[in-house]
């Protein structure tokens, strides 16, 4: 049988704490591509690692 790697997946509602964002941001970060996750059945997962490689990236000034 095929090892897994070990990831850790976390839900929107963890992630959008330790972003310190609201849900919806969240959400729409995924839908944009811009966080990649993976969907089970009606909720999606967001792998632990791309929630520290996003916050690490530097944000663009708007405006």
């Amino acid at each position: 049988m095929a090892e897994l790697p070990d990831m850790r997946f976390l839900t929107v509602a963890e992630v959008a704490e330790l972003m310190r964002v609201s849900k919806m941001t969240v959400y729409r970060l995924v839908h944009a591509g811009e966080l990649p996750a993976v969907r089970f059945g009606r909720s999606y997962r967001v792998p632990e690692s791309a929630v520290a490689e996003a916050v690490q990236r530097p944000v663009s000034d708007v405006g």
